[in-house]
């Protein structure tokens, strides 16, 4: 251990001074990869340490503390990106840093919708031909395992968002980053929650958040479309919301909604059942969740669709009728 250290610290200092032949002959000195090429994550706000460990766990046969020492001397820790790389066959020390600090990622990428539900998503990777399927034909409750999350309901789970990756990468990779891109994103949200919000955990904010998704044909609606759920809560009012009915549904849904529908009980019918379902019903994006726990200044109860993306909110009945005669059945 002690000469692996004095190694460390002599090649840290033949780099630093500039002139270390032995030094710079180590960083131009091909790495040896068990199979290339070598998938490469790099999670936002990764340090350059969890850089250089990320490159080993991946497969490089390269000591970490090597790597990140080069890092901190050439003056590039810092400029070290996110993102999906792709560790060609004899890449050296140098050149791995280049594509860090250029983000020189692997250029195939995978779009998650905001809106969509879970069952969207995996019909979205298993047409990646790029990915390696690892959780094709598994069901929901397994893939939630191999992704870290045993016992989770995957719907809602994942941010939506566009992830790149690398030839060969696993599907499992992709839903990795975004399951944890959603924590962070509901964690984000739920620190700038105001008082007016109802929800009282994170579970509950995302849940409130992809029905707000699912409601909004306007993204500046978003606040107000929350608000009316947010005072239903408060005042014990079912939220009637279409989209949960839909949801319930599941594949049975053939596109439309009858009244029968609506009276069809199921955990997801906010129609016959108060409070929030029991999980969220859709991949809500940022706004989402902002406005999940940021509602807009408005006492309205209810609110119905102009027929141009936008609603019309009423905080009576009679409003919400006139509303509803005016914009629905264009009387």
């Amino acid at each position: 251990m002690r000469r692996f250290l004095l190694t460390v610290f002599l090649l840290a200092a033949l780099l630093v001074l500039g002139g270390g032949a032995a030094g710079l002959w180590w960083v131009y000195q091909p790495m040896r990869m068990p199979q290339a090429p070598v998938d490469l994550s790099v999670e936002s706000g990764t340090l350059p340490r969890g850089v250089a460990q990320a490159v080993t766990d991946a497969g490089v046969d390269v000591h970490p503390d090597l790597l990140y020492w080069w890092f901190r001397v050439s003056g590039q820790a810092r400029q070290i990106k996110a993102g999906s790389y792709a560790l060609e066959a004899g890449l050296t020390p140098h050149r791995l840093l280049s594509k860090l600090a250029r983000g020189e990622e692997a250029l195939r990428s995978v779009t998650l919708v905001e809106g969509w539900t879970f069952r969207q998503f995996r019909a979205a990777l298993a047409k990646e031909e790029h990915l390696k399927p690892e959780t094709h034909g598994l069901p929901d409750a397994e893939l939630m395992a191999k992704v870290g999350r045993p016992g989770q309901h995957p719907e809602g789970r994942f941010f939506p968002d566009t992830y790149t990756y690398a030839r060969g990468t696993s599907d499992v990779a992709v839903l990795q980053r975004a399951v944890r891109a959603m924590d962070r994103r509901l964690a984000a949200a739920w620190e700038q929650r105001t008082p007016d919000a109802v929800t009282r955990s994170p579970e509950e904010a995302l849940i409130l958040a992809s029905i707000v998704e699912k409601e909004t044909g306007k993204g500046a609606d978003r606040p107000l479309v929350s608000a009316v759920f947010n005072n239903r809560l408060r005042i014990g009012m079912r939220l009637q919301t279409d989209p949960t009915v839909i949801y319930g549904l599941g594949e049975t849904f053939d596109g439309n909604l009858r009244r029968s529908d609506l009276q069809a009980d199921t955990p997801w019918n906010t129609y016959t059942r108060p409070g929030l379902p029991p999980t969220p019903i859709a991949m809500p994006g940022k706004a989402s969740l902002l406005a999940a726990v940021q509602p807009g200044p408005t006492k309205a109860i209810y609110f119905v669709a102009r027929g141009d993306g936008s609603s019309q909110f009423s905080q009576t009945l009679d409003e919400h009728n006139r509303a509803v005669n005016k914009f629905q059945r264009g009387q």
